[in-house]
C-alpha cells in the first residue's frame, strides 16, 4: 500500500498497487500545473485507489477534452487523476510517501519541453504519447508574450503576470515541502525582488497557502486551475517564481539541486549542477 496526500494535509489517499510504469512529461499544461520543467506521473489499476481524508478539497479543471487537473483547493497540490476508460489512476509521484517500487522510465512530449531545461538521463523521449499508449495529443496553443521582461500565465489563462529586474538565483529544491506543494520531483524556483512582479490580470484568483509551521514556506496557486504562482514574501522583497509557469525566458538557468538528502527515492539527479545536501552557503 503506497500513501500520498497534499501539502496542507487535507487530502490523503492511498494506492494498492502495484504501480506499473512511471513517466516524466514536459508538455506545457503539466508545467503549468505544477510549476515545474516537467511532471512525474506513477500509473497503477485504478482499483486499487481511495481517498481516505478530504475528497470534498479536490478541485477540478478540465485541461482538454477527456482531461481534467486535480488539484488541493487549499494549498494548491496536483492530485491523481483516474483514467477510467483505462482502468487506471494516474498519481503525481512527488505527492507519494516513501518507495513507490517503480522508476521513470521515460520522457513524453519532450517536443514541448521548456527551453530552460536540458534533459541529461538515457531514458527513451517522446515527442508527444509514446506509441505503446495509443492517445493523441490536444493540439494547444502557446501564450504569446511582448517585450524582455519575465512574464507568466496559469494553465486557464485567468491569471498573468510580468516581473522586471534581473533574476536573483535559481534553484531546483527537493526538499519534502517543494516535493508535495508541486507534486513533482523538484520545485523549479527562480527569484526575483518582490517590487518587480505585476499582475496583468486574474490577482483576484490568485490563492496563497502559508504553512502554518514554517516562517516563510507556502504556496501560491489560480483557484480556478491550480496552477502555481509567483508568491512574494514583502518582509524580504523577494519574489518566489514557479520556472513552469514563465511563459518567455526566466533570464536565468537553474545554479543548484537543493536539499538532496531529501529527494525523492525515485528521483535520479544526472546534470553537472552543483548539489547541496541542504541550503547552499550565502
Amino acid at each position: 500500500m503506497t500513501h500520498g496526500r497534499c501539502l496542507c494535509g487535507d487530502i490523503h489517499y492511498e494506492v494498492d498497487g502495484p504501480f506499473t510504469i512511471a513517466t516524466h512529461c514536459h508538455c506545457s499544461m503539466c508545467r503549468k500545473h505544477h510549476g515545474t520543467p516537467f511532471a512525474t506521473w506513477a500509473a497503477a489499476p485504478l482499483a486499487g485507489f481511495r481517498y481516505t481524508k478530504g475528497e470534498d478539497k479536490v478541485g477540478r479543471y478540465a485541461s482538454s477534452p477527456g482531461f481534467h487537473r486535480s488539484f488541493c483547493t487549499n494549498c494548491g497540490s496536483a492530485m491523481p487523476e483516474a483514467l477510467e476508460s483505462a482502468g487506471m489512476v494516474t498519481c503525481p509521484a512527488g505527492s507519494l510517501e516513501g518507495d513507490i517500487g517503480v522508476e521513470p522510465s521515460m520522457h513524453m512530449f519532450v517536443g514541448s519541453k521548456a527551453p530552460w531545461h536540458e534533459i541529461t538521463d538515457d531514458l527513451p523521449q517522446y515527442e508527444e504519447f509514446p506509441p505503446q499508449f495509443g492517445m493523441q495529443a490536444t493540439p494547444r496553443a502557446e501564450a504569446e508574450t511582448t517585450g524582455s521582461d519575465v512574464q507568466g500565465s496559469c494553465l486557464c489563462g485567468e491569471v498573468a503576470y510580468t516581473i522586471s529586474g534581473p533574476p536573483l538565483v535559481m534553484y531546483y529544491c527537493h526538499c519534502l515541502r517543494c516535493r508535495l506543494g508541486r507534486s513533482a520531483a523538484h520545485a523549479a524556483n527562480v527569484f526575483f525582488k518582490a517590487d518587480g512582479l505585476t499582475w496583468l490580470r486574474g490577482a483576484e484568483l490568485v490563492r496563497d497557502y502559508q504553512l502554518p509551521e514554517a516562517k516563510f514556506f507556502g504556496a501560491a496557486f489560480c483557484g480556478r486551475c491550480g496552477s502555481k504562482l509567483p508568491r512574494v514574501s514583502l518582509e524580504r522583497n523577494v519574489a518566489t517564481v514557479p520556472a513552469g509557469s514563465v511563459d518567455n525566458d526566466p533570464g536565468m538557468r537553474v545554479q543548484a539541486h537543493i536539499f538532496v538528502d531529501s529527494k525523492a527515492a525515485w528521483d535520479r539527479i544526472t546534470d553537472q549542477v552543483p548539489q547541496f545536501a541542504g541550503m547552499p552557503p550565502r
